[in-house]
Parts: structure tokens; sequence; C-alpha cells
């Protein structure tokens, strides 16, 4: 597929956000989504339930990734990496991001941040995700992807996929986002750069998954950070 980064850029400065339409197909999607039952390609499950997340459980991979994967993750990354490292200058923090995404684990893995953090997400009727940012150490990359594998009004009802972003002094701004089978957004994953008449100040962003009415929502979530 032919994605416009020059309009991505735009929309993540804009919004914190961008949907990549047709990321994958729906061969792919289903592919994926079949993996949840089993046990061999992941390292751990949550069940969101037990720890005050929502309703819903998900699974992280193992290394090795599945190949599909593994591929989005190692793809998706380099494209980002501009945008991640001018972020990081506009608000005035330290790290720069390496081009080669071996190199950016490298430094994660020095840090103690050993484990995948690819995960893939399953809720059921009146599953919800609460409100949160996937931190998992203090080395972060500050973008991440996720991908719905599911398709809205005929797998399930309700979930749909929101952001908020906190703005200095201001109530915080709710943003649902539309996706279809196969769909992309990628978004912040804890705090962007806004222009001010002062310059550039940080909001911080959140994600969650609301309610779900019926049926089925499986999502892909690639974030670029291991964990600790």
């Amino acid at each position: 597929m032919s994605i416009d980064w020059a309009r991505v850029e735009q929309q993540l400065d804009q919004d914190g956000c961008a949907v990549l339409r047709s990321l994958l197909n729906p061969d792919a999607c289903d592919s994926i989504s079949a993996l949840y039952p089993r046990s061999e390609p992941f390292r751990s499950q949550v069940i969101m339930a037990r720890h005050g997340f929502g309703r819903g459980e998900y699974k992280y991979f193992r290394y090795p990734l599945p190949d599909l994967v593994a591929r989005l993750r190692k793809a998706l990354y380099p494209r980002l990496v501009p945008i991640a490292n001018r972020w990081h200058e506009r608000m005035g923090l330290p790290n720069r991001f390496p081009q080669d995404h071996e190199d950016f684990l490298a430094l994660c893995h020095a840090a103690g941040q050993q484990r995948p953090t690819p995960l893939l997400l399953q809720y059921g009727p009146q599953d919800y995700n609460c409100l949160h940012q996937d931190l998992y150490g203090e080395c972060v990359f500050p973008l991440q992807v996720a991908i719905l594998l599911s398709d809205p009004g005929e797998d399930f009802t309700g979930g749909e996929f929101v952001l908020t972003e906190q703005r200095p002094r201001m109530q915080s701004r709710p943003q649902v986002i539309d996706l279809r089978k196969g769909d992309g957004v990628i978004f912040a994953v804890s705090q962007r750069p806004v222009k001010g008449t002062r310059g550039d100040y940080r909001v911080t962003m959140r994600h969650g998954v609301s309610r779900l009415h019926s049926g089925k929502r499986h999502t892909l979530g690639i974030i670029f950070h291991d964990a600790l």
C-alpha cells in the first residue's frame, strides 16, 4: 500500500494521531486474530479486570515475534523516527532515536527493558479499556500503532478507539477515532508538543476503548520499546 507520510506527519502534529487506511488486508487480520487462542506465540496474558484496567484481556507476544508482526514493527519504526526526534526537540527532551529499530532495541535492552511489547487484545460484550499510557520503563518511543482486526458493525458493535489530551490549565479534549477492519492508527504514547503563543508546550495523551455492546473485537498493538 502507498502511505502519504507527509499527510501522516501533518495529522500527528495537529491531532496527536493519524489513521492508516487498509494497513492490513482482511486475510492478514484474520490470521493474526486466529493466534489468540494459542499459547505458544505469547509470553503472558493479562485479564484487565484483575488489575483495574477495564474489562477484556490481552496477550503479549514472545520473541521471535510472528513474521507479520515483526515486519510491521520494523517497517513502521524508521518512518516514525524523524517525527519522534522532532517532537523530542520541540519538547526540550534530550533523547534522540536511532534510525534502525534494532539499534533502538539495543538501547532498551541495555536499560533492562528486554521483554517484547507487541500485543493482541480481545474484547467481548461489555468489555472496555480504561484510558492509559503504555509505558514500560525509562526508554520510551513516543509513538505507537494499533490495528483493528475485526469488522465494526459485523463482528462487534460499540468498542470505539478513544484518545484524550490534557492541555495545561484546560479541560481534556476527547477524540473518537473511526476505524475499519485493517485500519491502523498511529498515536502519541504519552506526550506530544503543541505550538502555543509562547512557543511549544507539552500535552499529555491517553488512549482506551469504549464499552462493547455486542460481538468480539481483536486489536494488534505495535509498541516500539520493550518492557522491563
